[in-house]
């Protein structure tokens, strides 16, 4: 047995304090020299047992040690014949492996609570020990890993290619190539000092002899030794009546979905979190899992280990019955419902028999309640008929518009793993793309050679045709999910939004009887979304002309005909879309305006709406009241405003969004001077911070982000929505940006869009954004503003010329340390509306780095 090697000085992020070795006995007698890092905590109150895989070692956990929960004891062991502990003379076989790890605890005398945290092969070891002390284990927490091969699966490819004996000794033993490939696989990628630390202790091949009896150890074939332990502990873990937490990067090559699936099955008790672009080496590329497992720790340790949901508030309203219910109640009316402009025209009668057909489809075809349905249709009956048979038939409708792109869909569709998709042929050829092992339907007949191609198992037709003379499901209850719906995007990758029926009905109440809408009101909506509240709402609704991925292509003459089709009286856009319809305007008939003044009220949201805008639409909708409700996907609406109490409230430094609705409570939690909002809730007047939000129809959670869930909610019962703002004394709501996007200087926070509108009111000046450059706590304020002539310009940033400069120095309120100019400036892609700020920053760090070479 060779002694093992000093660890080297100088590893970035690890403390040499927690390093020391222990001379440890196996059940034969032989003593091994183990290296572990051991944070040290005397008469802790738990134990967090790190346990690192293949090849890594405990370096691994170094952010882990340092940020460990009061109190908790944090252990990684070197695994023998890896990283500085002792090298072997042979092979370490699983169950041999899983020994070693209780005889190191036993010599190290824990006694429990303990919770285990794995990662790769470390995974299924740190299991094997769970369920040998079951009486000290506390908890289990798992990175990327898996305990089996779900059935038909020949394992992790790259892992199989390594596994070969011919190429076994060289990429894993005599070359180091096996060891820097696993580094390569992070994204971002690592800093070359990080992927010399995960080498340093395998320099030579005779070091790295256990890097390839790792590989030789994965049971692939029933037949490998290793394979009887492993399926005991794969199994035995199902048995496991302990939290568990899973952090999941989906980007690893070698531990796909197939495997955080399998995981899910045999855990469902786990949280899950997923680290949207994180790889395989989940700890390296997400290093706030650390603070995330120190939390769910904390939460164990307090009793909160499950969100409170006990402070939510209920709708005070007698709800329906269903989500359906408008539209059974509508079940014998023969006007329109839904509205093709240039298509198909349903009635109410029509479209109630369709989904109650198609709901006793859905269920005679296997969906069953509480399963997934993803919805890849364009707004059409079809799209408005499947989503309401789907509630009808007590799944979840998924939602992920294709404005996200197909990177962003399948990373959407993945992370909400969806059990069927409903498509038209596009949508269908992108599940394919997006290889979604799901149960695919046909909205509509298609040719068999491209239903074959596409995997189509159904058709829409077939499921109202089969339904027709088959039972209808029962009701799903209030308390079960309905729905769930991802996010722009525009702050960072999308996130599922989970709504309960109930909630989704409270929403539902809350729209309704804000706006006075009743079955005498139809529906245009500009966004193509909002005009699945329709049947719910009891109003029927149209979809003009356009391009759902492009809302700014929305004209005056095809907001016209919508209107005129379904005789609209409400009509719902995105700012984006009613700039277009001002700009196009002229083009309007004497008909089209006809249909457009009998319009009552016009909604706008996804983005704050500028006031001469609003005014400026009087001009298309004379008789509109003009209204911009504020909210986002984890609650709509929260408050509303409308264009004269815009007006009355005047300027200030924000957005006014109006007072909190009905039922809804409103507080911020004030910002400290590095930008964070740490402070208790308040309602006190003129105080800026993080907007929280408290009403019966917020968002039930995230879907497979806890963390994420876990910090939005961390006042019980609240939503905390990341927007900036302030309540004034008249109890009204001013937005002035999103919590990333607040600018931290050496004299205090500075908050953009009170910053921008101000620039904003410059002549020759149509747009701008303010972003902080520099580190956090000593940033600068740097204005980008598009000149009215900035359609003739690049989209690139240079610098302002020294009049408009000290314009906007003059305007701004607050120091601005630089002006640049730019064409456009980049923008959210749902809604085409919300300045994209990150990327502003990004765009003008770099044009300031260079800002000599670029002057104009």
């Amino acid at each position: 047995m060779s002694v093992p090697i000093d660890l080297p000085a100088g590893l970035p992020g690890l403390d040499p304090a927690w390093s020391r070795r222990l001379s440890v006995a196996d059940a034969t007698g032989t003593k091994h020299e183990w290296h572990l890092l051991d944070n040290g905590v005397p008469d802790p109150v738990g134990t967090l047992l790190c346990v690192h895989g293949n090849p890594t070692w405990s370096y691994l956990w170094r952010r882990l040690l340092a940020a460990a929960p009061p109190g908790w004891r944090v252990i990684a062991p070197d695994q023998l014949g890896m990283g500085f502990s002792a090298r072997l003379p042979g092979p370490r076989p699983l169950e041999q492996r899983v020994a070693d790890l209780g005889d190191l605890t036993a010599a190290l005398g824990l006694t429990g609570p303990v919770i285990t945290v794995g990662h790769d092969w470390g995974g299924v070891i740190s299991l094997g020990w769970a369920l040998a002390h079951r009486d000290q284990l506390r908890g289990v927490v798992l990175g990327n890993t898996a305990v089996s091969m779900p059935e038909g699966d020949l394992g992790p490819a790259l892992i199989r290619m390594a596994h070969a004996p011919g190429v076994r000794s060289v990429a894993t033993v005599g070359t180091p190539l096996f060891v820097r490939a696993t580094t390569a696989l992070s994204s971002p990628r690592l800093p070359a000092d990080v992927r010399d630390a995960f080498a340093a202790p395998y320099r030579t091949a005779a070091r790295r002899r256990s890097v390839g009896d790792f590989v030789a150890d994965i049971p692939f074939s029933p037949g490998h030794p290793s394979r009887a332990a492993q399926e005991a502990i794969a199994e035995g873990i199902r048995s496991l009546d302990v939290p568990a937490l899973l952090l999941w990067g989906p980007r690893d090559p070698v531990f796909g979905e197939r495997y955080l699936a399998d995981l899910r099955e045999r855990l469902p008790q786990a949280q899950l979190h997923r680290y949207e672009g994180a790889s395989h080496l989940m700890p390296e590329d997400a290093p706030q899992y650390a603070d995330a497992v120190a939390q769910w720790v904390t939460d164990l340790s307090t009793g909160r280990y499950t969100v409170d949901t006990a402070d939510r508030p209920r709708s005070a309203q007698p709800q329906p019955r269903g989500l359906g219910s408008a539209l059974a109640d509508r079940a014998a009316d023969d006007s329109p419902a839904v509205v093709e402009v240039g298509g198909t025209t349903v009635s109410w009668a029509q479209l109630h028999r369709r989904v109650e057909h198609l709901a006793a489809g859905l269920a005679h075809a296997g969906i069953r309640p509480g399963q997934r349905v993803a919805l890849l249709v364009e707004p059409s009956v079809d799209l408005t008929a499947a989503v309401y048979a789907v509630w009808r038939a007590g799944a979840v409708i998924v939602v992920a518009d294709k404005g996200l792109g197909l990177r962003g869909m399948r990373r959407a569709l993945h992370s909400a793993r969806v059990d069927a998709v409903i498509g038209g042929a596009p949508g269908l050829a992108a599940a394919r793309a997006m290889r979604l092992s799901a149960t695919r339907i046909a909205a509509t007949g298609l040719p068999a050679a491209a239903a074959r191609a596409l995997g189509v198992a159904h058709t829409l037709e077939e499921l109202e045709r089969a339904g027709s003379t088959a039972p209808l499901p029962a009701e799903a209850d209030l308390d079960t999910d309905c729905a769930v719906l991802f996010t722009s995007g525009a702050t960072g990758p999308a996130k599922g939004v989970v709504y309960t029926r109930r909630q989704a009905l409270a929403q539902l109440d809350l729209v309704g009887t804000t706006y006075g809408l009743s079955p005498d009101d139809r529906l245009v909506a500009g966004f193509a979304p909002f005009a699945l509240f329709g049947p719910a709402l009891g109003i029927g609704s149209a979809v003009p002309d356009v391009d759902v991925t492009a809302p700014g292509s929305l004209t005056a003459a095809a907001l016209a005909d919508a209107t005129a089709a379904i005789d609209g009286t409400v009509v719902f856009a995105s700012p984006a879309a009613l700039r277009r319809v001002v700009a196009t305007a002229d083009e309007l008939t004497g008909p089209q305006r006809t249909a457009l003044s009998r319009v009552r009220l016009l909604m706008s949201a996804g983005a704050p709406v500028p006031l001469p805008l609003l005014r400026e639409l009087r001009q298309v909708l004379p008789a509109a009241a003009a209204h911009t409700p504020y909210g986002m996907t984890e609650a709509l609406p929260v408050t509303d405003v409308s264009a004269t109490e815009i007006g009355a409230a005047g300027p200030g430094n924000g957005v006014c969004v109006g007072r909190p609705l009905p039922g809804v409570e409103v507080r911020v939690s004030p910002l400290s001077p590095t930008g964070s909002a740490d402070g208790d809730l308040t309602d006190v007047p003129g105080t800026t911070g993080e907007v929280a939000v408290r009403a019966a129809h917020v968002k039930d959670r995230y879907d497979a982000l806890w963390a994420t869930e876990r910090a939005s909610s961390r006042d019980p019962g609240w939503h905390r929505t990341g927007d900036v703002g302030h309540l004034d004394a008249e109890g009204r709501l001013w937005i002035e940006g999103r919590l990333p996007h607040v600018v931290t200087t050496a004299d205090g926070v500075v908050t953009p869009v009170g910053v921008e509108q101000r620039v904003q009111l410059l002549d020759g000046v149509s747009a701008a954004a303010v972003v902080g450059v520099g580190p956090v706590g000593a940033q600068v304020v740097v204005v980008v503003v598009v000149p009215a002539d900035g359609a003739r310009r690049r989209a690139g940033f240079e610098l302002a010329d020294p009049a408009l400069s000290d314009a906007v120095r003059g305007a701004a309120g607050t120091e601005v340390a630089a002006v640049l100019v730019t064409g456009r400036l980049p923008v959210d892609i749902r809604h085409q509306s919300k300045v994209d700020r990150r990327e502003v920053a990004r765009r003008a760090t770099r044009t300031l780095a260079g800002a000599r070479a670029r002057t104009r």
